[in-house]
């Protein structure tokens, strides 16, 4: 059963329900633990430990290849050149601006920032942001042993020019300021991008993220390393930032505990009022300072004291939601990723309760088709400003899956295959783009023979790389797969994708990209005979039907709104016309 837990920054000993725990247990918060290690803290020492192994492997066998078998291969000949013709076009003011910008990535500059930033960190009022303080302090400290194992391992002379620096005893591979700059001020950029709002935001980000530019190009100026060592820099320092943020700030496997200050303790479950707004929330993507902005967002709006519902690995959010609908919710805030989205609105449908969307997954595929920001903070005020709206919802069912409802897109084959073969630890890093990543090892899913059944009419066969049942029509990186899908036509929409060779590829493209449809519906040529005779061939056809019953001649992989649901040889999808409500930003907005 769903508990409803405090938010992290709220006080009270109410209980917690524990991400990927098993049916939603709660254990209680003792505050004796507030003196030790946070949870988790052995473990991901160890991970880190062993990345930032191979991240020095990398970065020493790199090295070495520089130093030793490549040396003699372009681009590497060309560095001489790269840092005498800029020995020639030193001046008195460039030289003083180098001066300026070396110094940013100076042992001691570093050291006194990345203090102070701690510091800061840790003292500011009602929520110290202690994981993001030991985020940088971690990463600045691995990127420097990192940086001593390189230079004890890798022995390169620095450029023979002029040196405007005394030059120290370690090796000019990698360049040690600018992978240290890249590991405090990027580090500072990823904090600033999680915690700094309003129009100055990305401003900040930016400046901070060209310093280490700044740093790496000062350091060539003046004659200090050569181009390979300043990239070398930047990728040290990079590294060690996705090694230690992937550990600390996305998959958070070191819980924090509950701090007493500034808030009251929640009401749990029990004691919900009728009216209430229950926030939904998937912890592995809705981090701390996600969840105190959506409950500032709430709360200045006018929903007093929400009550926040984790999902868990054995309920992604359909008992939560069923929870808060009987016990009266007036509102519900879902907070996650496109599955988390999709079991909250199959809970939801038909209740009327309206919906808030605030995307933090890897696709959010009904939040970009809808038109919503894609910063959780920004598509929530968008959707509490906005009105409701009805939209439809499909309902699928198959073999060995049990009839249930999508928001945005099911299907199988090529795409089936890429959501099972997407690396989750991709996708962390990357977003949706680890999904591409995917697709170009699975372009060689063999090609699938299906009946189509639509609307009652006469079955026809297909060849196909793919069929997906759509609500929506746009997929991730803006693509529009199918033009004219629309989530509240009353309409699901069938695109058969069965391009062949390499013109068949190109003609697909073509036709996604022109957004136009080559056929709309079945065509008498198209049911002459079972298997399709007398059909001319066509890599992409879009259909549209209220019902559809597909069947394979194999068992072929499938997908419901970017979830694997296991294989098999059947789908049957039906539309839920105004099944669900959500609340949506205004058009005159």
């Amino acid at each position: 059963m769903p508990t409803a837990v405090p938010d992290r920054a709220a006080g009270g000993s109410g209980g917690r329900t524990e991400p990927g725990g098993s049916g939603g247990r709660t254990e209680a918060v003792r505050p004796a633990r507030s003196s030790a290690l946070p949870r988790g803290t052995g473990r991901t020492t160890a991970r880190v430990a062993a990345l930032t192994a191979c991240q020095a492997a990398s970065m020493v066998g790199l090295g070495l290849l520089i130093t030793g078998p490549a040396r003699g291969l372009w681009p590497l000949t060309a560095e001489d050149a790269v840092n005498e013709g800029l020995e020639r076009a030193r001046t008195g003011t460039l030289t003083t601006l180098s001066s300026i910008a070396s110094e940013a990535g100076n042992t001691l500059t570093v050291i006194t920032v990345t203090l102070l930033a701690c510091l800061g960190l840790l003292l500011i009022p009602r929520l110290p942001m202690w994981r993001q303080a030991i985020f940088l302090a971690v990463a600045v400290s691995l990127q420097s042993l990192v940086f001593l194992a390189i230079t004890e391992s890798v022995d390169r002379h620095r450029p023979d020019v002029d040196r405007l620096d005394a030059s120290p005893p370690t090796s000019s591979y990698t360049s040690g300021h600018t992978g240290a700059a890249t590991a405090l001020y990027a580090g500072l950029a990823v904090v600033a991008l999680s915690r700094i709002r309003g129009p100055w935001r990305r401003v900040v980000a930016g400046l901070l993220l060209l310093l280490p530019l700044l740093v790496g190009a000062a350091r060539l100026y003046r004659g200090m390393h050569h181009p390979t060592d300043v990239l070398g820099g930047l990728a040290n320092g990079g590294l060690s930032l996705l090694i230690v943020g992937r550990a600390l700030l996305v998959d958070r496997s070191v819980t924090a505990v509950p701090s007493a200050v500034g808030v009251s303790a929640r009401r749990t479950a029990g004691e919900r009022r009728p009216g209430t707004t229950v926030v939904i929330l998937n912890p592995t993507v809705a981090h701390e300072p996600t969840r105190h902005d959506l409950r500032r967002s709430l709360e200045r709006h006018g929903h007093r004291d929400p009550v926040f519902l984790e999902t868990t690995a054995d309920d992604p959010g359909t008992g939560q939601t069923d929870r808060a609908v009987r016990e009266g919710a007036a509102l519900v805030v879902v907070c996650g990723g496109d599955g988390t989205v999709r079991a909250v609105a199959d809970a939801l449908a038909g209740s009327g309760v309206p919906l808030a969307i605030v995307p933090c997954g890897t696709g959010n595929l009904l939040a970009r088709n809808l038109g919503l920001p894609l910063s959780p903070l920004a598509a929530l005020d968008a959707a509490l400003d906005g009105g409701p709206h009805r939209l439809d919802l499909g309902s699928i069912e198959g073999d060995g899956l049990t009839a249930t409802r999508f928001a945005a897109m099911a299907g199988a084959g090529l795409d089936a295959a890429m959501m099972e073969h997407a690396d989750p630890r991709a996708k962390a890093h990357l977003g949706w783009p680890a999904y591409a990543l995917a697709g170009i090892g699975t372009l060689r899913t063999p090609r699938m023979r299906v009946t189509v059944r639509l609307d009652g009419s006469p079955a026809f066969r297909r060849t196909a790389r793919m069929v997906l049942v759509a609500n929506v029509g746009t997929v991730q990186g803006g693509v529009t797969l199918l033009p004219e899908a629309r989530p509240d036509d009353g309409l699901l929409d069938l695109l058969v994708l069965d391009p062949r060779g390499a013109i068949g590829w190109l003609r697909a493209a073509r036709t996604l990209l022109r957004g136009r449809a080559e056929s709309r519906r079945p065509s008498a040529a198209h049911t002459i005979t079972a298997d399709g005779a007398g059909r001319r061939a066509v890599p992409v056809e879009f259909f549209t039907f209220r019902r559809a019953e597909l069947t394979f001649d194999t068992l072929q992989s499938r997908e419901l709104d970017g979830d694997p649901v296991g294989h098999g040889r059947r789908l049957t999808a039906e539309v839920e016309p105004g099944a669900l409500t959500v609340l949506l930003p205004s058009r005159e907005k």
